[in-house]
Parts: C-alpha cells; sequence; structure tokens
C-alpha cells in the first residue's frame, strides 16, 4: 500500500461521517428505527443484501469453494431455499407484522400471546447477536493486520468507531443508505478480484483447463443430512433447500435486523418489489463470488510466488490465525496482483462489509431494546427523548460489540461455527411463534412458550446427542415440533387467549409468488449444470 490507498481509505471514512451528518434529523422512533417508513424499495433490497453478504462472505465464502477440504460450488445450495422463503414471507407473515404498526418485531408476540415470549426471544437475539458481529469485526481486523499491517487494535477503532458516529446521527436512513453505497463497493470488488484473476491466469479458457473440476459439483441428491457425523453428508440438495426455507423465513421475516427493513418500507407495494428483488438478486452475487473463488483458488495451485506469500503471511500470524489459512487467500490475492489506488478500494470493500453488518446490528439491538425493555418501564417518553435514547443505546450496542471484538481471541476458532449452530437452534421455534401467532386463533399464550420451549430443547438434544444429523435441519425440526407441541397443547389445556389482532393476507402478491417459485426452478437447475458449462 502506498499514499494513494490510504487517501482512498480515509477519504471513505470520512464520507461515511457525512451520511450520518446528512441523516441527523430524526424527530421520533419511527424516524430514527423506520426511517420515516418513507424509503423504496430499491435502497431497502441493497441494504438487505448488504447485512446478508457481510465480510465474513465477501472473504471465507471464496476460501471455501477455491481452497477448503470438501468445498466447492455446493455453497451454491445456501440460496436454494431463498425463494421458497421469499414467497411465503409475502404472502402470509410479513403483510400482518406490516400492518400491526410495530418497531420492534417481537413487540407483536406481546400482542398476540403476552410479554414471556417477547422478551425471552428479544434477549435471546441481543446475546447471540451482539456476540456474532464483535467476532466478525474481529476476524476482519486480524485479516487487516495480517496482510497490510494495520495495527489490530487500530483496525477495531476505525471499523467500530466511524459506523457508531453515522448510526448515531442519522438511524436507520444513514444505515440504509450506508449499506446502498458498500453494497457497490462490495460488489464492485468481487468484480475487480475476479477480472484480474482471470487475467493472471491468462483468460477464462486457461481458467477452464486449470480448475479442480471436483469442485464443481453444487448439487447432491444422495446427501441427506441424517449421516452427518464425518462431515460427509452436508450440504445435500434436501437439506439445504427444506431446512434453507425454514432459516430464511425466520431470518428475514423474524429477525430484527432484516425485518426492521421491511418493517421501514413505504408500503406493502414497497415491501412486495424489496422481497422480489431480494429473491432474484442474491443468487446472482453469490454464483459470481464464487466463481471469484474458483478463479483464486486456481491461479493459487498455479502460481507458487501466490503460495509463499500466504504461507508466509499465515506463519508469521499463527498464534492469531490458527486455522484460517484459506480466509487470507483474498485479501493475500489482493495486496500481491492488484496495483495501488485498487488496493485501497478493495480495503475499502472489506471495511464496508464489515461496517454494513456492524451498522445494521447496532441500529437493530438499539430498537429492541427500547422498544422492548425500555418501553416497558418508561411508557411515556416524549419523541425528543425517545431519540436521544435511542442514539445513546447505538452508542452503548456499538461498544459491546467493540468489545466482544478485542476480546474474542481465546475463542474465535470455534465461534463462528457454534454461532452459526445457535441460531439454527432458535431460528426455527422463533418462526413457528410467528407462524403460531399469525396464522392461528386457537393457540395462546402458554402453549406457544411451551412448544417454543420443546422445539428448542429438542435441538439442543440433537446438537448434543445426534450429531448425525446436519445443523441444517433443526431449523425445520424445531419449527415443526414447536408449531405442534404449541397448538396440541392449546387445544388440551384452557388459557386466556388474545383476540383482536388483524390477519392480513396479501392477495396482491400471486404473480411475485409465481415469479420466486420459477426462479427456484432455475437457479436449481443451473447449479446442477454448472458442471458441463464449466468443463
Amino acid at each position: 500500500m502506498n499514499y494513494v490507498d490510504y487517501i482512498i481509505i480515509v477519504v471513505y471514512l470520512l464520507a461515511f461521517l457525512g451520511v450520518g451528518y446528512f441523516f441527523k434529523e430524526n424527530k421520533n422512533s419511527k424516524d430514527y428505527f423506520l426511517g420515516g417508513q418513507s424509503l423504496g424499495w430499491f435502497p431497502l433490497s441493497l441494504s438487505t443484501m448488504a447485512t446478508q453478504l457481510s465480510a465474513i462472505s465477501f472473504i471465507s465464502a471464496p476460501a471455501f469453494v477455491g481452497l477448503k477440504e470438501g468445498g466447492g460450488l455446493q455453497w451454491l445450495t445456501y440460496e436454494f431455499g431463498v425463494p421458497l422463503a421469499m414467497a411465503f414471507l409475502l404472502i402470509a407473515i410479513i403483510p400482518t407484522l406490516y400492518n400491526s404498526g410495530i418497531v420492534s418485531v417481537y413487540e407483536y408476540l406481546e400482542k398476540r400471546f403476552d410479554a414471556s415470549s417477547r422478551l425471552l426471544i428479544s434477549f435471546v437475539f441481543q446475546i447471540s447477536r451482539s456476540v456474532a458481529t464483535g467476532v466478525m469485526v474481529y476476524t476482519m481486523a486480524l485479516i487487516l493486520q495480517a496482510t497490510i499491517g494495520i495495527d489490530f487494535w487500530i483496525s477495531i477503532l476505525l471499523i467500530g468507531i466511524i459506523t457508531m458516529i453515522y448510526s448515531f446521527q442519522g438511524g436507520m436512513k444513514a444505515v440504509i443508505w450506508g449499506d446502498v453505497i458498500q453494497m457497490c463497493i462490495l460488489f464492485f470488488g468481487i468484480i475487480i478480484c475476479l477480472v484480474y484473476g482471470l487475467s493472471e491466469l491468462g483468460g477464462f479458457e486457461n481458467f477452464l483447463i486449470n480448475v479442480d473440476k471436483e469442485r464443481l459439483t453444487a448439487v447432491d441428491f444422495s446427501k441427506w443430512g441424517f449421516n452427518n457425523a464425518d462431515k460427509n453428508d452436508e450440504f445435500g440438495f434436501w437439506p439445504m433447500v427444506i431446512g434453507g426455507v425454514f432459516l430464511y423465513a425466520s431470518y428475514y421475516g423474524t429477525d430484527q435486523t432484516q425485518s426492521q427493513r421491511l418493517l421501514s418500507a413505504k408500503g406493502m407495494p414497497t415491501i412486495k418489489r424489496l422481497l422480489l428483488a431480494n429473491g432474484l438478486f442474491r443468487f446472482p452475487i453469490t454464483l459470481t463470488y464464487c466463481i471469484m473463488g474458483l478463479v483464486l483458488g486456481t491461479l493459487l495451485f498455479q502460481d507458487l510466488g501466490f503460495q509463499e506469500l500466504l504461507d508466509k503471511v499465515y506463519q508469521t500470524n499463527i498464534s492469531s490465525l490458527e486455522g484460517k489459512k484459506a480466509d487470507l487467500m483474498v485479501p493475500v490475492f489482493i495486496i500481491k496482483y492488484l496495483p495501488n489506488g485498487i488496493i485501497g478500494i478493495l480495503i475499502v470493500a472489506i471495511m464496508s462489509a464489515a461496517m454494513s453488518t456492524l451498522s445494521s446490528t447496532v441500529n437493530s439491538l438499539s430498537a429492541v431494546t427500547l422498544e422492548d425493555f425500555v418501553k416497558r418501564f418508561k411508557p411515556d417518553i416524549s419523541d425528543q427523548k425517545y431519540v436521544m435514547y435511542s442514539r445513546l443505546l447505538s452508542v452503548f450496542w456499538g461498544s459491546v460489540c467493540l468489545f466482544f471484538a478485542f476480546f474474542a481471541g481465546n475463542i474465535e476458532g470455534t465461534v463462528i461455527e457454534v454461532i452459526n449452530k445457535v441460531s439454527s437452534v432458535f431460528y426455527g421455534p422463533i418462526l413457528a411463534a410467528f407462524i403460531l401467532a399469525i396464522l392461528t386463533k386457537k393457540t395462546h399464550a402458554l402453549g406457544a412458550n411451551i412448544g417454543i420451549v420443546a422445539g428448542v430443547i429438542l435441538n439442543i438434544y440433537l446438537w448434543l446427542y445426534v450429531p448425525e444429523v446436519f445443523w441444517f435441519w433443526w431449523n425445520a425440526i424445531g419449527c415443526l415440533i414447536t408449531m405442534g407441541v404449541g397448538y396440541i397443547t392449546s387445544l388440551l389445556i384452557r388459557y386466556k387467549r388474545k383476540e383482536g389482532l388483524k390477519v392480513v393476507f396479501y392477495k396482491k402478491g400471486k404473480r411475485e409468488v409465481f415469479i420466486l417459485l420459477g426462479y427456484f426452478v432455475i437457479i436449481c437447475a443451473l447449479a446442477i449444470s454448472m458442471v458441463k458449462i464449466l468443463s
């Protein structure tokens, strides 16, 4: 790196301070946390995808595809459940949540059931999301330290403090428009890496000649995910589709970081376009960075200089990067092959992905804390104090995430996998709670709570004692068990039911549902054909 790269990074960080200042006017809760419900589908779609396409995805996913044992294009199967989940949310779940006038999505559970369900799920969300985000920032700081020499603590403070300042000032509007810019930079970075990687390989034809053919298989119908003790039964078609539908329906519909964007929309027509765009655009983006991973992995095996530099960077930082050698592939490629100026843009892309995830987390955690806990004890908060508390909470949660980032060193080697599993323990039962609340009339609070506990306990049991079951299945199993136990318990045990909540089905979204179902078939067929296309 030289002065040009540093100038690019400094200008980028200052620009984001300007974004927060530009959107500093926030008058009430809907302004600060929902952007005044004035945002269109395009910025909301890019923001949703930017939060999902985190720094971990930009670096670890290509490494998985190009380098890691058992990797390859089977990463694409993560996307199969997305269009189906978007179709389900559009018709059955989101219309009711949007029309209920909530800020925290967990507030709906109290309106339909009681406070216990709301507070429990809200608490789990706050702890798991802040830890996961802290680990993400920690990992990015390590990679920046290892590749371009920025001290670990400086990297964390750069990412964290700049993000907190513009989130503090601008609220949801700053987060959304910041995500839009970050998504554009990130995708531009992926394209740059892909183009330069192909150039170093001597063109696309040479890439096709030298690519590891075993990594081109994306879909395997023989893997069911029920014999997973030796890790060789993962990423089968059926567990990724079925488990993926439940996972993504829960993530986009009931996780505050994503559902908050849906609640920020102008109206249901905007949400319709947002969900359709997310269902359609995610796969091409994922396919692009998967191809980038294949290209860079192929280049690594062809270029001894690339291998030597990767080994050198890893060995120099082995105490902090143990087991993460493959994750250094993308950043080492950036510093070895790209010219100055472009290096700065790509470092900005890595920082953009981290800042996007952090800003979304901070805003969502602040919304949940204020709506689910603070307002419980101070229900009559004036708009002025509400905005002040919101900003203070954004600083608090940003500091919590950075705290976990600074002290994640001793647990980082296993915590990413653990967090993925923890999410899948809870995603299914949480989704089931909303399905029972919205789509059934006879389920009461006691039945729902017993169902949630049953679903979570069963998933924990599978985690601890039945390792043969692939964790993607937990999302489906936990949801179905929670629904069954919750509904049957409500029929057998008398308990007070809340009435009066209007259930809304969005009948104008039928065309979009058919488009999403057709798109599911198309992306599955395309993934199956990747072996022939790239052979």
